[in-house]
């Protein structure tokens, strides 16, 4: 399995072969090969920075001659006006690496910034919130990279990386019983030591998991604020307790404060908007 690093590079790759292609032929016609210049990254809305470790790798993959001056750093609180990095190098490269350091940074930064205000809705719960795999395909390292920057949780990276029995699973397995006990045996057989999930629509399922057991931490999909509180409370800290379905930022407290252990919001990276920043000559 490739390492995060090595996807990241992946990722890098493509993006510059779709961007650029057999030439960046604008910069190319009017810029000399040896003309040498400056950039800074402008913040142009408060939020939360993230992606200057990965823009830093972006410009150094391009030209390793490019020299990269971080003034604020990933997880940092950034006002409209501030200046993040400055880039000195090769004009040519500082023109054809613009748009994808600021596509990632854009984009990192508005899931930094809209997972930390989540978080800092549920402040004090003792609940987390967690990401889900409703990512850009091929950004997923980098979207979870940004949750944990602006203070969430990753769930899980990939379906490689944790035993998550949805309901879909459940139906096809004929029942929780047989989800659960099927688990366990392909567990044993390929020698794997992953963490157990399990969703629950209701209630009777919910006694069904309760009495099957061998799960690690119990999923309530779109249950009710009050049914939540219920279902904690049947469960009495036997397993952990994770909130997942239409939550938002209004009612996240409400979950957070009947006890669960775990909120999941897929809106921190399926329909978060890229936090404004440009990159100018200066």
């Amino acid at each position: 399995m490739l390492s995060v690093h090595e996807l990241i590079d992946r990722l890098i790759d493509l993006s510059f072969a779709e961007d650029i292609g057999d030439g960046d032929h604008t910069t190319l016609c009017c810029i000399p090969a040896d003309a040498m210049g400056k950039s800074h990254l402008l913040i142009k809305e408060d939020g939360i920075l993230a992606g200057v470790e990965i823009a830093k790798m972006v410009f150094h993959r391009f030209d390793p001659t490019m020299q990269v001056e971080v003034l604020i750093h990933d997880g940092a609180q950034v006002k409209k006006g501030d200046i993040a990095m400055i880039v000195t190098g090769k004009v040519q490269s500082l023109l054809q690496t613009e748009r994808l350091m600021l596509n990632i940074m854009q984009r990192m930064s508005g899931i930094a910034t809209m997972t930390h205000k989540y978080v800092e809705r549920i402040a004090g719960t003792g609940a987390h919130v967690l990401d889900t795999r409703k990512t850009t395909p091929g950004m997923r390292m980098l979207e979870k990279q940004a949750v944990k920057i602006g203070g969430g949780v990753n769930h899980r990276i990939g379906l490689f990386d944790m035993i998550l029995l949805k309901d879909n699973h459940v139906d096809f397995a004929g029942g929780i019983a047989n989800a659960i006990n099927r688990c366990h045996e392909y567990l044993q057989k390929k020698s794997l030591n992953l963490k157990i999930e399990i969703e629950v629509r209701n209630f009777d399922e919910l006694q069904k998991v309760l009495d099957c057991g061998g799960v690690d931490r119990i999923m309530l999909d779109n249950f009710s604020v009050h049914d939540t509180k219920k279902a904690v409370d049947i469960i009495g800290h036997r397993y952990e307790v994770e909130s997942s379905g239409n939550i938002t930022i209004d009612t996240i407290r409400d979950y957070a404060e009947q006890g669960v252990d775990y909120i999941s919001v897929g809106a921190l990276t399926h329909s978060v908007k890229g936090l404004d920043m440009s990159f100018k000559a200066c």
